[in-house]
């Protein structure tokens, strides 16, 4: 049986029309003639030996053996951008000083840690998981060098906006939440300690919508924050990132909640242009994060 060798050419430009949602964008990203993506997304398909793309209206939609297709071509051009990098930087040293939002501290960090350990063991890492006030005034005092934060639309001096992610109303998995707006009784929230703009932005949908709430828990962490969730004392609000297998999105008309807006998404530097080793950490976590958005919102 002869043996199949994937293009790494071929699934970059796949990659890369998934994530811009068209591949017309992706032909104008990486300098190619629509014809000449369309001639490497056939090309996909002959290796592949099998649909990849079944038709959704007027565009395209994955077919199952797409979504598969896919998550193995960004898991193979990962390993090849790391392999790079590391033969290309192979004596890439120092110390990298990076800060993370509490959502990210066990999803994020693992990864893009153990992805830049091994293309380069000379540079030193300091992680700190904070939250968003302390992560911003330690880039903006120059104790960090990278910090991935929530944004209410307060930028630093040298900052890149990855996205927006969906905010969600949060309780247990299992079992009823306790509470319903037509109940009448006020809202049971659960928040992490001022300042929090997930917190802000429960009140304020909640004050909007005319429906009357109560701080039932407060928590210092996240960890706190997700354990009184699922034990019942309350609904809280966060986005489907890191969310635990014991809670769980609520529908929020279901409940009669009001819906709620986006969260910004940031990336903060300490400086427009950062050492190496640093410039090198922030372009994973720019990779890591942006995979996590289109596989799970």
């Amino acid at each position: 049986m002869r043996r199949t060798i994937f293009d790494l050419d071929v699934l970059r430009t796949f990659s890369t029309g998934m994530e811009l949602g068209n591949f017309a964008k992706a032909a104008e990203r990486l300098g190619r003639s629509t014809s000449a993506v369309s001639a490497q997304l056939k090309k996909l398909e002959e290796q592949a030996g099998t649909p990849i793309f079944r038709k959704a209206g007027r565009g395209l939609a994955l077919t199952d053996a797409g979504e598969t297709m896919l998550g193995y071509a960004r898991r193979l051009l990962e390993l090849n951008d790391e392999a790079a990098a590391a033969v290309h930087s192979i004596e890439l040293e120092g110390w990298v000083r990076l800060g993370l939002q509490e959502d990210f501290g066990e999803t994020l960090l693992p990864e893009v840690l153990g992805r830049f350990a091994r293309a380069h063991p000379k540079v030193r890492i300091e992680a700190r998981v904070a939250r968003n006030t302390e992560l911003l005034e330690r880039v903006t005092s120059g104790k960090l060098d990278l910090a991935l934060a929530w944004s209410d639309g307060a930028l630093t001096a040298h900052c890149e906006r990855i996205g927006e992610v969906p905010m969600c109303w949060i309780g247990p998995a299992e079992g009823s939440i306790g509470w319903h707006a037509a109940g009448g009784e006020p809202m049971p929230l659960a928040s992490l300690e001022a300042p929090c703009l997930l917190r802000s932005a429960a009140t304020k949908a909640l004050d909007a919508a005319g429906i009357s709430w109560r701080l039932a828990f407060v928590s210092a962490s996240l960890g706190g924050l997700w354990a009184a969730t699922a034990a019942g004392l309350g609904l809280t609000i966060r986005t489907p990132i890191g969310l635990p297998a014991k809670l769980r999105p609520l529908m929020p008309k279901a409940v009669g909640l009001p819906d709620l807006p986006k969260l910004g998404l940031v990336l903060h530097r300490a400086e427009a242009e950062l050492p190496s080793a640093a410039a090198r950490l922030g372009q994973l976590v720019l990779q890591s994060v942006e995979g996590a958005l289109q596989q799970r919102l």
